[in-house]
């Protein structure tokens, strides 16, 4: 199982709106006979590119143990049922870290794997294997994404100067590891301000990745320029705003953007609503990257499951702060957050946080 779990982690990028999985099949005698993992959407599950590694090797599989990190897949979608072709292929027996959370499979999976004879194993791996798919099981548990908030700070908390000057607070290393979370994501989520500030382009250039992440704008009032750096060919772009504006929708759809217009309280778009549309529209995990006041607004709405905190050395005095947060009465009101990891990128430190128990579900 830790080679499908190594070979279900070099999917990560490639993978989504799919879980990463990987698979390895081996003989009576435990040795290798072929491996693989999940190829972009449409393309092959990792069972498939599993047994077609044997196959390109002129190995048998007949009687052979699949070890899979997610249940095999039992419905017809962009690719055929992963169970049947483990049937066909003669694997006597499935060991397999997780069911499959999509109410398309189930369990499913298994009993039809059962069905045909084929001894089913279910747990190794499942702690692993689950967190590299945390995103997908959100999504299809409880429909929305994972939201990842990435900040870049000072020591002392600020984003950047009181002028609004913020680049560059951390490292090169910093920023290049910040692009690989961006790449992770289905999708990157600002706001107007940062746009209209930054001009950002607000893809994962400095990653080594196939894939580039969709990108979302909050902008209540569609002020996002036809022109805009953010908009790139082949990558969609999604603009939601809280006032309908026929024109200035036209303008944006002609220039590629999807506007969705998602009314909240006081002019605001419905932040939950966004996430909501996400997750029908099959984004597992939504790297956000904004301002302090929506950065401010999504905390306040408790819909933020992890943040994601460089920390360079250096103090900046005033200046912007990471979030735009209503003042407590007392500290036991504070967000509680739990440490996940704590680590050096180049000079800085990276900080990785959760909301407690967010990650069960």
């Amino acid at each position: 199982m830790r080679q499908a779990l190594d070979q279900a982690a070099q999917a990560r990028l490639l993978a989504p709106p799919n879980p990463a999985v990987g698979c390895v099949i081996v003989d009576a005698h435990g040795q290798i006979l072929g491996q693989g993992h999940t190829q972009r959407v449409g393309g092959p599950h990792a069972e498939v590119m599993a047994l077609r590694d044997a196959a390109a090797q002129g190995r048998s599989t007949q009687g052979a143990t699949a070890y899979v990190t997610l249940e095999p897949c039992s419905h017809q979608g962009r690719t055929g049922p992963c169970c049947d072709a483990l049937v066909a292929a003669g694997i006597r027996k499935v060991v397999a870290s997780l069911a499959d959370p999509n109410p398309l499979v189930a369990g499913n999976g298994f009993a039809r794997l059962r069905a045909a004879g084929v001894e089913v194993e279910v747990g190794p791996g499942a702690a692993e294997a689950r967190e590299l798919n945390l995103g997908f099981f959100s999504r299809m548990v409880r429909k929305t994404p994972w939201v990842r908030m990435k900040i870049a700070a000072s020591l002392d908390g600020r984003t950047a100067l009181a002028n609004g000057d913020s680049q560059w607070i951390t490292s090169p290393a910093a920023r290049a590891d910040g692009h690989t979370s961006r790449a992770r994501a289905c999708a990157i989520l600002t706001g107007i301000g940062t746009v209209l500030k930054d001009r950002p382009t607000l893809d994962a250039r400095l990653a080594n990745t196939p894939r580039q992440p969709h990108l979302v704008v909050v902008d209540s009032r569609l002020e996002t320029p036809p022109n805009a750096s953010i908009f790139i060919a082949g990558r969609a772009l999604f603009i939601s705003a809280s006032g309908q504006n026929d024109t200035k929708k036209q303008a944006l759809e002609a220039a590629g953007a999807t506007v969705l217009y998602l009314p909240g309280a006081e002019g605001r778009v419905d932040l939950a609503a966004l996430l909501q549309e996400l997750a029908r529209r099959e984004i597992n995990e939504v790297h956000v990257e904004a301002g302090r006041t929506l950065n401010g607004a999504l905390i306040q709405a408790g819909l933020v499951d992890e943040f994601l905190v460089y920390l360079a050395p250096k103090l900046v005095g005033p200046g912007l702060d990471m979030a735009q947060l209503l003042p407590l009465a007392q500290l036991s009101n504070a967000v509680p957050l739990q440490f996940t990891a704590v680590d050096r990128v180049g000079p800085d430190i990276r900080i990785t946080a959760r909301i407690p128990g967010r990650d069960q579900f």
